[in-house]
């Protein structure tokens, strides 16, 4: 669309003080200035509130308070502001409170660090070093004491976490994130610390809190048990061994396998382990009651294997002589007694679901304190769940042979005592997948503990369990992308109980009294909940740790201990649902749409099902969007280590922020989003287009306003059409904002702007644009669809493109702001289907003229296509809607000549124009040098040019 230049003849050929160099990175802090000088959010939900929109509700899963954000962070929070603005322009209340999660280990780590002089830490926090030396020292501590009081240290933690959030909120302001950015939620709010209490309070009284003493994810770094979403599967290389344990009783051998003789021959069931350390916990041996079970003679003796993987697994042992003496099913070997193969403990065998013929000999190392379907069985049988390696991965000190060691000390060891005992039939290194803590990256372990669980399979609310809640929720969800549904489907139907309690400082306290003896909550938990929830509102939850049982208890409080958990933190931020959709007036329950990445299928969104089935008996969203993680240009994970991290401040300060947004928005979401500078360049390529247009667009309306418009029945055929494709255009971008499909409506917005606009309509209509009277019919009809298509387009680019919508709505004059308005309302054409119809004809054989005046310019025949004379042949329908255009055709396609011609056999001829070139309009035709004054003019310049006399005003 480039602009003719001026000559001697003055054009229409207008300015605007919209540039074509964005410049964003230096111009969009002033645009967010005027915003916020303007209380932009606040105006738009005044706005709202006076015209009784209907309520849209996005509740901000909150990130955590601890580091700057990355550029996952960027992607979640601009996805969630393109949904908000879009809906905001779609004429709802679409409030947006962004969130923070702030208690938990991670920060907890961070003040240990600085208390212990981490010197990477002490550089980062300043701030917080400076009040632990005030304190160290109006308390007459050593300066180098590392044992700081338990509440000073959260006292630091919720420091830390104020210092993080303004940081975040910054970067989150400056990529053009509208919310109430000056009242949003916090975990550590004293309110919202209340509330979170309460919703456990909700949990507990609709009976599905439970207590108990089941094996869980546990840190040994941490010293505290981690949730499903804190463990991550990394691979880690263990000694994988075959033990046996040999049968106690040869006699029920023997009735076992059907009589058959195996007197005075020792016989071994043969177990599989990756974790030697285990052993010292195992209570019996599991095999499944229907597999089939070899009985094997051996150089080594009898030994019992799976049928199915005694081929695999004596090959193990390198025995060559074997013969399978009997055979018997797993339900024969019920109750079966082994020695245990190094401890003073004889163990059964017992059958359990779990056991499969995947790996190992198909029967089973069963340790209840390390497994949970370990455990799962060992109820069944009610074998004892006893654990013997402490907080601190050692094991107790009155454990056999390993007293005081790691566990991963201990394998060594185990294996050295199997081998002596005669015991380990075969051993070897295995790489594998293993369970890690994502916060340290060291291998975790299962562990029992006394613990606080949400129980899945706890009957709540009207007699359902809380897994069948949680699955007609999912059922109720809708999911963006699709897939979703199948994910959290399986998650929900395997996982275990929620274990919900820690062993930390920093977190909002389950405020629970338990009986001493019995262990049960004190009878009136709920009252005394609420009592301590309405101190936590006042003084946060410091009010909880220093609060003397006395106070509340009475003489009852000798009977009760205060209970010193601490929420896990995924509670916390699971509860947001009650504690800020449910207590702040601007908001609704449930949530129309929760937003994250796919991670949280594991994370939040489950958190939030659950608490929300298990208060409310139904999740507290309507719809889940998942979006996928960002990798580098070659598909790899961002790492600082690989040195392929692009962070979202470097690409605002180079770009600015509209560039990132449109990235996210061009990136289907629903997989991986790739970045790179490349990609980075096309999106800017992608941007200089739109902006092209939108100056265009801008220019040439830069003489009109709203008092200049006609009335869609006054307008000439192609800008009616032009109102045509633009309704067409806007009810298609506005379905696909409300589809989250941004990438297809970011395609559509780029091939309008390119096709329809900028190689076809604007085109044709700069020759009226430029050289008609700039008050003239057929100019301001073309500036009538200009200022349309410009105030539609403005409106669907605000979402993607906001600080670039917000400076081409100031360029168009409207009043207030383009987040003030809706989407814009395009005047209806009466005759739109006939117009579509003949103009699918008339650019089909526009698009066959200009290839064949390509042709001839390809071959030196022509210059411009303006020097071009064209014949068409035409019949039925073409013909007719060709002739519709009357003497529009030469315009439409921008020749200097055009002739149709009625006949049965369609063709196009094209030749070079014999007559002398207009200097104003640069059309080749006869009339030029017919007015004498004027001699390089044609006669239409001429007309449109001189009235009475005189020049028009250029304008």
């Amino acid at each position: 669309m480039s602009e003719k230049p001026v000559n001697k003849y003055p054009v229409n050929l207008l300015d605007t003080p919209f540039p074509m160099r964005g410049d964003l990175a230096k111009r969009e802090p002033g645009f967010l200035k005027d915003w916020q000088d303007n209380a932009l959010y606040q105006a738009i939900r005044s706005k709202a509130k006076e015209q009784n929109r209907p309520k849209f509700m996005l509740h901000d899963g909150p990130p955590y308070a601890n580091g700057d954000i990355h550029i996952g962070h960027a992607v979640n929070k601009i996805l969630k502001d393109i949904i908000i603005k879009a809906k905001t322009l779609d004429g709802f209340d679409a409030p947006y409170v962004p969130g923070w999660d702030c208690h938990g280990l991670p920060i907890e780590h961070q003040i240990e660090k600085i208390v212990k002089f981490d010197k990477q830490a002490l550089a980062a926090n300043p701030a917080i070093f400076e009040r632990v030396q005030e304190y160290r020292k109006a308390n007459g501590l050593d300066p180098k004491e590392t044992r700081l009081p338990a509440a000073f240290t959260r006292e630091l933690c919720r420091d830390y976490a104020a210092i993080q959030i303004e940081r975040q909120k910054a970067d989150f302001i400056r990529l053009g994130v509208l919310g109430d950015w000056n009242n949003p939620y916090r975990t550590m709010d004293f309110k919202t610390e209340a509330d979170i209490v309460r919703t456990l309070g909700k949990v507990h009284s609709n009976g599905y809190l439970i207590r108990g003493q089941k094996p869980v994810h546990w840190c040994v770094d941490c010293a505290s048990a981690l949730a499903e979403a804190e463990v991550e599967y990394e691979d880690k290389v263990s000694p994988a061994i075959d033990v046996g344990f040999r049968v106690v009783d040869s006699a029920a051998l023997s009735a076992a396998f059907g009589g058959v003789n195996v007197q005075d021959i020792p016989a071994f069931a043969l177990i599989w382990t990756t974790t030697p350390w285990t052993l010292p916990a195992n209570q019996a041996v599991s095999v499944h009651a229907e597999l089939i079970y070899d009985l094997i003679a051996t150089p080594k003796g009898l030994l019992i294997l799976a049928r199915d993987l005694a081929e695999a697994t004596i090959k193990r042992y390198d025995i060559e002589t074997t013969e399978v003496i009997a055979q018997a099913k797993g339900a024969a070997l019920e109750f079966l007694q082994l020695q245990h193969p190094f401890l003073e403990r004889v163990v059964p065998v017992i059958c359990g679901e779990h056991v499969t013929t995947d790996a190992g000999t198909g029967l089973v190392h069963t340790a209840p304190a390390h497994g949970l379907e370990d455990y799962v069985v060992g109820c069944k049988y009610k074998i004892p769940t006893d654990n013997p390696v402490g907080n601190d991965g050692r094991f107790y000190s009155n454990i056999e042979f390993l007293a005081g060691k790691t566990v991963w000390e201990a394998n060594p060891l185990v294996l050295a005592l199997l081998e002596e005992r005669g015991a380990l039939f075969a051993s070897k290194k295995l790489e594998h997948s293993y369970p890690h803590c994502w916060r340290h990256k060291t291998p975790i372990i299962f562990r029992a503990t006394s613990q606080w669980f949400i129980g899945m399979e706890t009957a709540g609310i009207e007699g359902h369990t809380l897994r069948s809640q949680a699955n007609t929720a999912v059922d109720s969800t809708e999911f963006f992308p699709a897939w979703g549904r199948a994910r959290l489907e399986a998650m929900i139907k395997n996982r275990p109980d929620w274990c919900v309690s820690r062993q930390r400082n920093w977190g909002v306290p389950m405020t629970f009294f338990v009986h001493k003896e019995t262990g049960e909550l004190h009878p009136k938990s709920g009252e005394l909940l609420e009592i301590v929830a309405k101190r936590i509102e006042a003084e946060g939850i410091e009010a909880w740790f220093k609060l003397d049982a006395n106070e509340l208890l009475g003489d009852d409080a000798i009977y009760y201990d205060k209970l010193k958990d601490t929420l896990d933190v995924w509670f916390d931020s699971g509860s947001t649902h009650y504690a800020v959709l449910r207590q702040r007036e601007e908001l609704t329950w449930p949530a129309d749409l929760y937003l994250e990445g796919s991670d949280q299928h594991r994370g939040w969104f489950q958190s939030s099902l659950l608490t929300g089935c298990a208060t409310e008996g139904r999740a507290p969203y309507k719809q889940l969007l998942t979006h996928g993680f960002v990798v580098d240009g070659k598909g790899l994970k961002m790492s600082k280590s690989k040195g392929n991290v692009i962070a979202p401040q470097s690409v605002i300060n180079q770009l600015g922020a509209d560039m990132l947004r449109l990235w996210v928005a061009s990136t289907d979401y629903s997989g991986e989003l790739t970045i790179s500078d490349e990609i980075l360049k096309r999106t800017a390529d992608s941007y200089r287009r739109i902006r092209n247009t939108l100056r265009f667009l801008l220019a040439n309306i830069s003489d009109f306003g709203a008092e200049n418009l006609l009335p869609a029945e006054e307008l000439l055929q192609l800008d009616r059409y032009a109102l045509v494709e633009l309704a067409a255009f806007q009810a298609k971008i506005t379905a696909l904002y409300g589809k989250y499909e941004f990438h297809l409506a970011v395609q559509e917005i780029h091939a309008y702007c390119s096709e329809d606009l900028g190689s076809f309509y604007l085109d044709i209509i700069k020759d009226r644009l430029y050289t008609m009277g700039a008050d003239s019919q057929g100019r301001r009809s073309a500036q009538t669809a200009l200022w349309h298509i410009s105030q539609a387009l403005v409106r669907l680019l605000a979402p993607i493109l906001s600080f670039t919508a917000h400076e081409a709505w100031g360029t168009l004059k409207n009043e207030e702001n383009v987040f003030l308005s809706t989407w814009h309302t395009v005047p209806v054409v009466s005759d739109a289907e006939q117009l579509n119809a003949r103009f699918v004809l008339i650019r089909e054989v526009r698009a066959a003229a200009q290839k064949e005046i390509e042709l001839q310019r390809a071959g030196g025949k022509l210059g411009s296509s303006l020097q071009a004379e064209v014949e068409i042949t035409a019949a039925g329908d073409t013909y007719r809607a060709l002739a519709g255009l009357g003497d529009e055709l030469k315009f439409v396609l921008i020749t200097s000549q055009a002739r149709l011609v009625k006949g049965e056999t369609s063709r196009i001829s094209v030749g070079a124009s014999t007559a002398a070139k207009c200097d104003r309009c640069w059309h080749y035709t006869a009339s030029v040098g017919t007015h004498a004054e004027h001699s390089t003019l044609c006669s239409r310049c001429n007309d449109n040019l001189f009235k009475q006399g005189e020049v028009r005003a250029h304008a």
